[in-house]
This record gives structure tokens, C-alpha cells and sequence, in this order.
């Protein structure tokens, strides 16, 4: 019994050096110089059938071919060795450029060439992906490398291949590292935190307008110098003469009102620009706007619709609200069908009982598209300070710029130059209903709204 437990094993130890040689045979390769030079050696043999010379040549520089090729494994394989970690953070920021680190450490005596392709998830659709560094010796550095998702999900990071080579450049090594991991690409949350300053002041930051409120409410907030542009109704004169200088009243903005961000998660919103959805980046602006609502003390709230409406959150301004917005955001799924404006106004009118500013994220490509919708917006601005987010076609504008240099180029103008004069014709048929528009570039959706939000809390009409 023991003799066969002892056969076992040493079976299963063969077994093991045997997969272990197999694993080694596959993970050493000769570079393409190498088969460049054999190539030239081949030749040479191949004229010396001629030339007894060149046959000798040829014969001698084989041997040498093999002997520096032999000496170039023993050097990869047995004078030091090459580490990588791939460092991940632990989610992407969807729409955005977001770093990924490696960490490289080199113990080997002389310089080496380093050739990294990383095995990235299936959404970026590149196979060819690559880093090429040369390590000094016993270096330790990191390099960095940005990848840009346009899908809310999981995306799954294969292996990391890293081959490696000596300065002779003949042989190659190829190591595995950093194994399968899964990393959840949220909506973004970078954009999130490059617009929070702008809650801090009322400060031409990162592309926001600088907005002078008009009015003020009774809330008093503190006695300051007076600046060009304040109202002059706001002069404390009892200030001013004790301080021999022109002080005013200093009013809060009026506090907690409800902001609802309402997203058309319908057909038209799946248009693509740069890749990413209408919807992509309504949920992105969504977020940004959110957050910068709560850190201006009002209460964020969202819901989508479509056939139906889903994902409705109740406006609340604490902090930790921010997250139930997040989550929401990130878990929207949508088949892109049909909207109903019809029972997003019915569903409003029975959960939203006080007046809100409704931001309402959607896109009509034709001013027919736009009437058939008109009176539900109507009904729903009697009650609500309504916005509506519409979008710019920003692939027309090529063609708008482009001279037309035939009668095919010029039919293709005058058919971008009507769609833009529809979305003109849309903003000036909602102003005329007292609903507020913004029209803008996807790229720009988010400054444009915030844009729009201080500039109704300036006016003082929320």
C-alpha cells in the first residue's frame, strides 16, 4: 500500500517537471532579428553551393549565431529577473481618461528591453495594445497609461504579458502577471469632483460663467465692501460710515428647493457622439449637477422614463444622498423605445405635488417631434419651473463649415443647415411658452447646465 502511495507521487512529480518544461518551451521565443540573421545565413549557405568560401562563411557564422543565441537565454534566464503590477483603481470614471499604473523592477545587471501587452477588457475593442521601456539596471519605476470607457458596467483586465530581452536583442522572455481582475466603470465621477469647486463661490471656474444675482432673499448672511456689479440697494449705510467706506448686506440664496434631474432614456437619447450615448452623458451631467445642487443646500432628486418611468429618488440635500443618485445612475437600463410624455406628466402631477425645477434631459431632432410633446411640457410648466436639455448635432458642423464643391456636397449643406435652423426653431417655441431651454454641444452638457441652474438661482425663480 505505501509502495504504491510512493509510486504515486513520484509519477505526479514526473507529471509536474514535465508541465513545467512544457511552460518553459512556450514562454521562451526568438525575437525577429534573429530570424533575420538565420534568414542571411540561409543565403549565404545557399551561394556557397557555388562559392566554397561563402559556404565556409556561412558554416562559421551559424555556429556563432547559435553560440550568441545560447549565451543571450542564459543571460535572460539566470542573471536577474523582471517584476510588473499592474496597479487598478478600484473603479473607471465612464467618458473620462483614467490612469492605470504599472510598477516594474528590474534585478538584472545590465540594461533590459521591456515589451508589455496588457490583455484589456473586451469593451475597448484593441487587441494591439502595447508599452515599449527599456529598464536600467536594478531600476524601479512605474509607468502610466490612460484608457477611456463609454459603457456603464463591469469590465474584466486579463493577464499582463511581459516579454523580455537583453541588448543583443536574440532571445525573449515572457512572463505572466497581475491575473484576471474585474473593475466597475460608474458614471463620472471625475467629472463630478472637477465641477464641486464651483459650489464653494459663484466663480468663473473650469469653464462655469461668473452669474450676479439679481435679487436676494431676507435671509442675511454678513456685511461686506461693496464690489462693482453689487446692488446698490444693499448698501449698509450705517456700516459705511463707521467703516469710511462703502459696506453692503450680503443675502443667502434661498435654500432646500427641489431639483429633479428626469432623464428620456427613450430612442433619441441613444444617439452616439464621440463614441458615447446621449444617455451617457445626461447620466453623467446628472451627477455633477446633483452634487453641486446638494452642496448649494438644495434637495437633488431624478427619476427616468420611457414606456414607464423608473429610478425615481425623493430630493433630499444630505450628503450621503449623493450616493443613492450614484447608484441609481449607474444601474439605468434602457431597451431605447418610444417616449411618453403623456404619463411622465400624468406620473409628475401625483408625486411631485410642489413647485420643483424640473431639468429634463431628452432630445427632439424636428420641430414635429418637439409639437407632439409641447402641451405635456406646457401643463407641466404651470406648475414646475421646467428646463429642457436638448442637443446639438455637433457632426453637422463639418458640413456647415465645409465649402460645397459640387452638387452632392451642396445638397448634403443645405440638409445639416436645416436640421441646425430645427433646433433654433425648438428653443424659440419653448421660450415663447415660458420653458426654459438649453441647447447644447454633448461635450458641454454639464457646465451648460450648471450654467443654467446659477443662473435661475441668480434670477431668484428658484
Amino acid at each position: 500500500m505505501n509502495q504504491s502511495i510512493a509510486q504515486d507521487l513520484e509519477n505526479n512529480k514526473r507529471v509536474s517537471v514535465f508541465k513545467r518544461l512544457i511552460l518553459f518551451f512556450q514562454s521562451v521565443y526568438f525575437t525577429n532579428i534573429f530570424y533575420y540573421l538565420w534568414g542571411i545565413i540561409v543565403l549565404i549557405l545557399g551561394i556557397g553551393y557555388w562559392n566554397h568560401l561563402l559556404f565556409i562563411v556561412g558554416k562559421y557564422a551559424f555556429l556563432l549565431l547559435i553560440f550568441i543565441t545560447f549565451a543571450d537565454f542564459i543571460l535572460i534566464l539566470f542573471s536577474g529577473k523582471i517584476t510588473a503590477k499592474r496597479k487598478l483603481p478600484e473603479k473607471l470614471s465612464n467618458g473620462d481618461y483614467n490612469p492605470i499604473l504599472i510598477d516594474f523592477l528590474s534585478t538584472y545587471p545590465i540594461k533590459m528591453n521591456i515589451n508589455v501587452i496588457d490583455e484589456l477588457p473586451k469593451q475597448f475593442q484593441k487587441r494591439d495594445f502595447g508599452l515599449k521601456l527599456i529598464l536600467e539596471p536594478r531600476q524601479k519605476t512605474t509607468k502610466r497609461y490612460t484608457l477611456r470607457p463609454i459603457k456603464r458596467g463591469i469590465y474584466n483586465f486579463g493577464k499582463m504579458n511581459v516579454y523580455i530581452s537583453s541588448p543583443i536583442q536574440l532571445a525573449m522572455l515572457r512572463k505572466h502577471f497581475s491575473k484576471n481582475k474585474d473593475v466597475t466603470v460608474y458614471p463620472s465621477f471625475i467629472q463630478m469632483r472637477k465641477y464641486e469647486l464651483i459650489a464653494a463661490a459663484n466663480k468663473a471656474h473650469l469653464g462655469m460663467k461668473k452669474i450676479r444675482r439679481l435679487g436676494h432673499t431676507m435671509e442675511f448672511e454678513q456685511i461686506k465692501e461693496y464690489n462693482k456689479g453689487d446692488d446698490y440697494r444693499t448698501i449698509n449705510w450705517k456700516a459705511t460710515a463707521k467703516q469710511n467706506k462703502l459696506m453692503v448686506n450680503q443675502y443667502q440664496d434661498e435654500k432646500s428647493q427641489s431639483i429633479y434631474s428626469i432623464i428620456d432614456v427613450g430612442r433619441t437619447m441613444q444617439m452616439p457622439f464621440n463614441r458615447m450615448t446621449l444617455l451617457d452623458y445626461a447620466i453623467n451631467s446628472t451627477l455633477a449637477f446633483s452634487n453641486i445642487a446638494i452642496k448649494k443646500k438644495d434637495k437633488a432628486g431624478m427619476l427616468t422614463f420611457e414606456k414607464n418611468i423608473k429610478n425615481f429618488i425623493k430630493p433630499e440635500n444630505k450628503k450621503a444622498h449623493l450616493q443613492n443618485i450614484f447608484e441609481a445612475l449607474y444601474g439605468i437600463e434602457t431597451q431605447f423605445n418610444e417616449t411618453d410624455f403623456e404619463k411622465l406628466y400624468a406620473y409628475i402631477r401625483h408625486q411631485i405635488p410642489t413647485r420643483s425645477l424640473l431639468m429634463i434631459y431628452t432630445n427632439f431632432e424636428h420641430i414635429s417631434s418637439l409639437k407632439r410633446q409641447l402641451s405635456y411640457l406646457k401643463k407641466l410648466s404651470k406648475k414646475h419651473l421646467v428646463v429642457v436639455i436638448i442637443f446639438e448635432n455637433t457632426e453637422l458642423k463639418d458640413l456647415l463649415n465645409k465649402q460645397a464643391r459640387d452638387s452632392k456636397e451642396l445638397y448634403h449643406k443645405i440638409i445639416a443647415q436645416d436640421f441646425d435652423m430645427q433646433k433654433r426653431i425648438m428653443v424659440k417655441e419653448l421660450k415663447i411658452h415660458n420653458i426654459q431651454t438649453i441647447l447644447t454641444a454633448p461635450e458641454n452638457l454639464t457646465s451648460a447646465t450648471i450654467n443654467k441652474y446659477l443662473e435661475l438661482k441668480a434670477k431668484g425663480l428658484i
